[in-house]
């Protein structure tokens, strides 16, 4: 019991140390190490399988719109970042760059890829020269590097693990029927999947990609009530394809520009994953998701019959979901207390008593609650307590979500909510920077998105300058 009782003191109260929490979390599941390379992590097996978890099911719902996969170079040379001005000086401070190769200095130095738009853009240049070229719907699964000041586990690292979507169209409309329509599979995946709710919306001039003409985003609220972006998709208009020279023939045989877009989400979404659903005990992973969602663990298992018999379950249930067996020498409280730091949304508890019953216990890992099923009826009833542990997780995030969007209609408002209550605030903005600017200098507060499917017009006036405003933003303190 000694050994059970270390495992879970090993994690740090969320509500006593949120930032430690989460540390302990990523160190104690075993989803990521420190490497030699400071501010780049190691993801250990257990995180990976999450990765791929996410990466198999992005890439069928990108495959279900006509994306395809490819694989362009690490390295981009300097002359070719700088065609694009925006872009180059939105990412200078982030960039990596590589002066030698063997012995001898490079005659140009290369960039380690911060993002992919410059590398495309020149292989449309010379794939594109028709409209019967058109569209090209391309995307590629690849490590980035930017070199973060602070890095953290999962949420911002120097390397991390990412997909990049960059598509070329012959006008303006396609475009942004694209750029919106990723986004949709982005936030429907992070719903449906994930378990977790997001916020649909575009982001302020200030806060889009730089590059781009418009960026949307999808803001999801962490347990401590701070926003995290989730993910984004750009309309980079023909800005891009001016710099590069990316031109077709169209059917009037003129030359025209491509219109562009750009759209990523990365490894930072196990992160989200922890600090929406996480607790004290460590993870907690919606079933869709989860590497392994039932965890058989034998009770007495040295006893005639229990091993085979919990062996023959877990090959059962194996062909309804992703499940294992722990039949390591551990005490069972010892394996109650990991598979609930792992996450796994459900262990089957196996014993003497039981199988001379006819029935386990099924322990749901998010409410730890405990229910017997017959073992004949697993195979029907497990699928079913796996789809409802996913819908809860959903709801119960939702409802944490929706009661921490407070409402500000002035910036004495404003203020107390921001030092006060952690969450969304809904306030109306007159479109002015200067007011953006004030506000995070002021409050450490951003602004996270104009909502798509939230424009209540909540006040006449700017929450910061009292001008007239006629967009709701929401904004928050975000990681």
């Amino acid at each position: 019991m000694a050994k059970d009782k270390k495992l879970v003191e090993a994690i740090t109260s969320m509500e006593e140390d949120f930032a430690q929490w989460y540390t302990d979390v990523v160190r104690k599941a075993e989803l990521i190490d420190y490497s030699s390379v400071k501010g780049c992590m190691i993801l250990r097996p257990a995180g990976y399988a999450i990765w791929e978890n996410i990466q198999n099911e992005l890439d069928r719902r990108f495959k279900e719109t006509g994306v395809e996969n490819v694989y362009l170079p690490l390295f981009i040379p300097e002359s070719l970042l700088e065609k694009e001005k925006d872009h180059v000086e939105g990412f200078a401070p982030e960039v990596a760059w590589v002066t030698y190769g063997g012995l001898n200095q490079l005659p140009e130095r290369l960039c380690v890829r911060p993002t992919s738009e410059t590398l495309f853009c020149d292989f449309y240049k010379n794939i594109i020269q028709s409209y019967r070229d058109l569209p090209k719907v391309y995307n590629q699964w690849c490590s980035v590097v930017r070199w973060e000041k602070e890095t953290r586990p999962f949420l911002r690292s120097r390397e991390f693990l990412w997909q990049e979507g960059h598509t070329a169209h012959a006008t303006a409309e396609e475009a942004e029927q694209r750029t919106v329509q990723m986004l949709n599979v982005y936030a429907d995946f992070c719903e449906e999947v994930l378990a977790m709710p997001v916020v649909r919306g575009q982001k302020t001039e200030k806060e889009k990609f730089a590059g781009a003409e418009a960026t949307y985003t999808i803001e999801a609220l962490m347990h401590d009530g701070k926003a995290l972006q989730s993910g984004t998709s750009h309309n980079f208009g023909n800005g891009f394809a001016k710099a590069f020279g990316i031109q077709y023939t169209d059917k009037d045989n003129k030359l025209q520009y491509v219109y562009q877009t750009s759209w990523g989400m990365t490894t930072r979404l196990i992160g989200a994953i922890i600090m929406v659903h996480g607790d004290d005990s460590g993870l907690v992973l919606p079933p869709r998701i989860a590497p392994v969602q039932a965890m058989v663990i034998p009770i007495q298992q040295q006893k005639d019959g229990v091993l085979d018999t919990a062996k023959e379950v877990c090959e059962r249930i194996g062909k309804v979901c992703r499940a294992k067996l722990d039949d390591s020498d551990k005490s069972p409280g010892w394996k109650f207390s990991e598979q609930e730091m792992r996450g796994i949304p459900v262990r089957i508890e196996l014993g003497p008593k039981d199988i001379a019953a006819g029935k386990c216990v099924a322990v749901r890992r998010d409410t730890r609650e405990k229910i017997e099923i017959a073992l004949d009826e697993l195979e029907a009833k497990l699928p079913e307590l796996l789809e409802q542990i996913q819908k809860d997780m959903f709801a119960r995030a939702k409802a944490h979500r929706d009661a921490h969007i407070w409402d500000a209609h002035n910036y004495e408002e404003f203020t107390t909510i921001a030092n006060e209550k952690p969450g969304f605030i809904r306030a109306m903005w007159c479109g002015d920077q200067a007011c953006e600017d004030k506000i995070k200098e002021d409050l450490a507060v951003t602004s996270r998105c104009m909502p798509f499917n939230d424009q209540e017009h909540i006040s006449d006036v700017c929450v910061c300058c009292g001008k007239p405003a006629h967009k709701l933003v929401y904004w928050g303190k975000a990681y």
